[in-house]
């Protein structure tokens, strides 16, 4: 089975694209690191006019959706200019507040992206919970919504992901938690995220082989080098139809395999282009650290990889 996209939804991904061109993103990484969500909010806002947090929400609510694929062709593009900020969660939480007083109060507001949102995972911390508007946490006999302040920002992996506790009870806005149904909304958008980020790694490597030399001629022209490249080549472009798939029949264990895959393959080409960049690679002021690191915290995000291969192996895939 082929999964290819219309010319509408082409149209979309080239758009972004060209907006996010535009918009300096290692800037604004640089800036949502340090606590500063100027740029990063008006970036946030720009993403919201194209429709990008409507993709999620019910047209009865302000939005666009329920559009996977879309979605996913979306958080492609997020992921090749590493956008910061908790996307991935505010997606999430269109689903999660879909029970219609919430959805009324709430999905609104995340359509024109006039709020962040964020959702802790159970027993762990919320992604910039200091930015969210907006901080549900899932629990055993409802949603709540967290009124009180955050805890301490906890630095991750990746610097852009600001980590926080998030204070138990809160108001309850439901009984029902619709969690599985967000979880797998959540591992699409990170498993497209993820592969736009391999993508990026990739284009990157190869703009610097080329101009990188050694004994007189580019790196690039080294068999071992071209095999290490095409190596990750195949291994993002395997993963390609499983998100657009996974997006498509929205089954979870389709959606767990996609986000192995594309994060497997995003991790795998973030070592590539280390190595083939070499010291550099390692330094915080070179551009190319702020995949590096979103690429491996993406592959633990939402389900590590032993937890996606068990659900796949549960469903007899």
């Amino acid at each position: 089975m082929r999964f290819l996209l219309d010319a509408e939804q082409r149209a979309f991904a080239d758009a972004l694209r060209a907006m996010l061109t535009a918009a300096d993103t290692p800037a604004v990484i640089r800036d949502w690191s340090r606590g500063d969500h100027t740029r990063g909010r008006a970036l946030w806002s720009r993403l919201a006019e194209a429709g990008v947090f409507a993709l999620a929400v019910p047209e009865e609510y302000g939005g666009l959706g329920p559009r996977p694929v879309e979605l996913a062709v979306a958080f492609v593009e997020l992921g090749r200019y590493a956008v910061p900020g908790p996307l991935v969660e505010t997606a999430g939480a269109a689903v999660l507040l879909g029970e219609p007083a919430p959805a009324r109060r709430f999905l609104p507001g995340l359509a024109a992206g006039a709020d962040l949102a964020t959702v802790a995972a159970p027993g762990g911390y919320a992604l910039d919970g200091d930015a969210a508007s907006l901080r549900l946490s899932p629990a055993p006999d409802g949603l709540y919504l967290c009124t009180a302040p955050p805890g301490p920002v906890r630095r991750s992996l990746d610097p852009a992901r600001r980590l926080t506790a998030l204070p138990p009870g809160g108001e309850l806005l439901t009984p029902a938690v619709p969690y599985d149904r967000a979880l797998t909304w959540i591992r699409l958008a990170t498993a497209a995220q993820a592969l736009g980020v391999g993508l990026a790694l990739l284009d990157r490597t190869v703009a610097h082989v080329r101009q990188r030399t050694q004994f007189g001629v580019p790196v690039g022209s080294f068999q071992a080098v071209k095999h290490r490249l095409a190596d990750s080549r195949t291994a993002l472009e395997f993963a390609r139809p499983l998100v657009l798939g996974a997006a498509v029949s929205l089954r979870p264990e389709d959606v767990a395999a996609a986000k192995l895959t594309a994060c497997e393959a995003a991790y795998r080409t973030a070592r590539t282009a280390l190595h083939l960049h070499g010291a550099i690679g390692y330094t915080a002021e070179y551009d190319l650290s702020l995949w590096l690191t979103k690429a491996r915290a993406l592959r633990s995000a939402w389900g590590t990889p032993e937890e996606c291969r068990d659900r796949v192996l549960a469903a007899g895939l």
